[in-house]
């Protein structure tokens, strides 16, 4: 059986949108799914190992969905740019599921996967069975946005997927000392491509067009209103040791007086933590096997 099937969706204004799909190793059918969602400019392939890990389960195998947003991965290019949006893709998300005839999903959003779940929860909360947040929350904070924002804007070619480690090493490795050098591979190989000649960064150049409007010397909206309906479903939230985007004290309010809210912390790592190491793992292999 393959790992996985490449599924094409067309989204609600037409636009082409891609998924990895990979089915249960014993073919069983009755638990429910996890859907991923990854983060502003990443791709399915940010969960590769994390989907062979729950769908192969030796005791508790379950269906993954991998999507890539409009823009990323294997997904269309939009023509205008102002549609890469949480609202616009939380539409394109729940267009997908449809489409899968899925009506009730586990859902592990990474970043921006888990603004659109907050979204989702004032749009469609009958989707959601439960979820995990990867390192983010209603809050965002403007220093981790703002690192985000810079080095989104520095598109780079490097000569090869070993090149590209590096320099992802360079940048993120203050953050992320619990990675050894084939995690800094499989980053690159899940962040670029060469499909089409060149290592480029697997995602739309406009993406970042709305980041670079942002005018940080205001405070950053907040989602809390949308994050009390998600709330009142089970929620694992991870939280990077070293993040600069989810806050202890914006984790502490969002578990505060929640029976049903869990938080774990990722070791070693920083935005967004791989959810495929064991010490992150472990608690949402738990956390799963609740359904």
């Amino acid at each position: 059986m393959s790992e996985f099937v490449s599924r094409f969706f067309t989204a609600p204004d037409g636009l082409r949108l891609h998924a990895r799909d990979y089915p249960a190793a014993s073919g069983e059918n009755t638990r429910l799914p996890v859907v991923c969602l990854p983060g502003l400019s990443r791709n399915a392939r940010d969960f590769h190992q994390f989907a062979l890990l729950v769908s192969g389960d030796a005791v508790a195998p379950r269906r993954v969905i991998a999507l890539d947003y409009r823009g990323r991965g294997l997904s269309a290019h939009d023509a205008d740019p102002a549609n890469y949006t949480v609202p616009v893709e939380c539409n394109d998300v729940i267009a997908v599921c449809t489409a899968l005839g899925l009506s009730r999903c586990l859902f592990a959003g990474t970043s921006r996967g888990g603004l659109i779940l907050h979204v989702m929860a004032a749009l469609r909360p009958d989707l959601i069975a439960g979820a995990i947040l990867n390192d983010v929350g209603p809050q965002i904070e403007a220093v981790g946005l703002m690192e985000i924002r810079d080095y989104l804007a520095n598109r780079s070619t490097p000569a090869s997927f070993e090149a590209a480690a590096a320099g992802l090493r360079h940048l993120h490795g203050a953050a992320f000392p619990a990675l050894a050098p084939a995690d800094w591979l499989d980053m690159a190989h899940a962040l670029y491509t060469d499909r089409d000649g060149p290592i480029v960064a697997d995602y739309d150049p406009k993406l970042t067009d709305q980041l670079k409007a942002i005018d940080f010397t205001e405070p950053l909206p907040t989602l809390w209103p949308q994050f009390e309906r998600l709330a009142e479903k089970p929620l694992l939230i991870v939280r990077g040791e070293h993040s600069r985007i989810l806050s202890a004290e914006t984790l502490e309010r969002m578990q505060a007086g929640r029976k049903i809210v869990e938080t774990t912390l990722a070791q070693g790592q920083g935005h967004a933590p791989l959810l495929h190491f064991p010490d992150v793992f472990t608690p949402i292999k738990a956390f799963l096997g609740r359904f």
